[in-house]
């Protein structure tokens, strides 16, 4: 008895034990990567030990928060608010990629991609195409740019209002994954987006109110080190397949995702917000995103999202 009695303890004790989530392990492992190649960087004037002191700050902000979960009393909002957090820390992985910013810009990659903008935008007549119904059209657009900052909260709610609260782990590995893919090359593509570097190549001619909020949010809260590849496209397309393996009996909730993300794709270049090549090089991480979820279902690990979530899936 008394040794049934201690595996029992030693059992409850382990159920206990404060584990962080997969989303929050691929949230550490972003902050850990930038902190390695920063030394890398020397020319970078704002660039000093601010990711190393990042990544202790939010590895230890993940281990207090899954440690304040294992208390009874706590659970169940602790536990709702790690449904969030990895969302919030994105946004701080993103400010942190405006440490990169270089002294000047030699703009050798914006000079190529913005003949491409150019042969889409005026010779295949994608601007006039948006504008031809006035304004509508392009507020569309502006406000799809404008709430990709939500597309994860919309996610993760989507998933507590059909009752799946246990998938958001899942969603949210795959979500981060294809965001912090995007930022993790900013470093190495030094650039400007077209409406700083080309403000007179083919701007939009229809101002609309949505536009002016975009432009003030970025001339507030973004940084200026780089834009390729399109983070705005990554996450979103990111979030729409995360719907698909999160929903898989209720597509139509990955497929109006998977609108919306082609909706972005399109303002970003519309708006000048980013070139051409940065959204194409966004969807590319998004679906290398999607693969390695794909492998990690194929090989199941303890750190594997996606096989935890196939456990998940079995048990419903």
């Amino acid at each position: 008895m008394e040794a049934l009695s201690e595996s029992y303890r030693s059992k409850r004790s382990a159920l206990r034990r404060p584990k962080l989530r997969v989303a929050e392990w691929v949230t550490v492992c972003f902050f850990a990567y930038v902190a390695l190649i920063s030394p890398w960087f020397p020319r970078r004037p704002f660039l000093k030990t601010q990711p190393l002191l990042l990544l202790l700050a939010v590895a230890i902000l993940f281990l207090l928060v899954a440690r304040a979960e294992c208390i009874r009393s706590w659970a169940k909002p602790v536990s709702i608010v790690r449904d969030l957090l990895p969302i919030v820390t994105t946004l701080v992985a993103f400010k942190e990629m405006g440490l990169f910013q270089p002294l000047q810009f030699s703009h050798r990659y914006e000079s190529v991609w913005i003949h491409w903008d150019d042969l889409v935008l005026r010779h295949w007549h994608l601007r006039a195409v948006i504008e031809a119904w006035g304004s509508a059209v392009p507020s569309i657009f502006e406000s799809f740019y404008f709430l990709v900052y939500l597309a994860g909260v919309f996610g993760v709610v989507t998933l507590y209002l059909v009752g799946c609260r246990k998938r958001v782990d899942g969603f949210l590995t795959l979500y981060v994954l294809g965001t912090l893919l995007a930022y993790s090359l900013f470093p190495y593509f030094p650039s400007q987006p077209p409406r700083i570097a080309f403000p007179q190549v083919d701007p939009p001619q229809v101002f609309t109110a949505m536009r002016g909020l975009n432009l003030w949010i970025l001339e507030h809260g973004t940084i200026h080190s780089g834009v390729f590849p399109s983070a705005h496209v990554s996450s979103a397309f990111s979030a729409a397949w995360a719907m698909f393996f999160a929903l898989p009996r209720r597509k139509v909730f990955g497929w109006a995702m998977l609108l919306y993300a082609v909706g972005v794709a399109i303002a970003t270049v519309y708006g000048r917000y980013h070139y051409l090549a940065d959204a194409l090089a966004g969807f590319g991480i998004s679906v290398a995103a999607a693969a390695l979820f794909q492998i990690g279902r194929l090989f199941p690990s303890r750190v594997s999202g996606a096989s935890l979530w196939n456990r998940r899936l079995r048990e419903d």
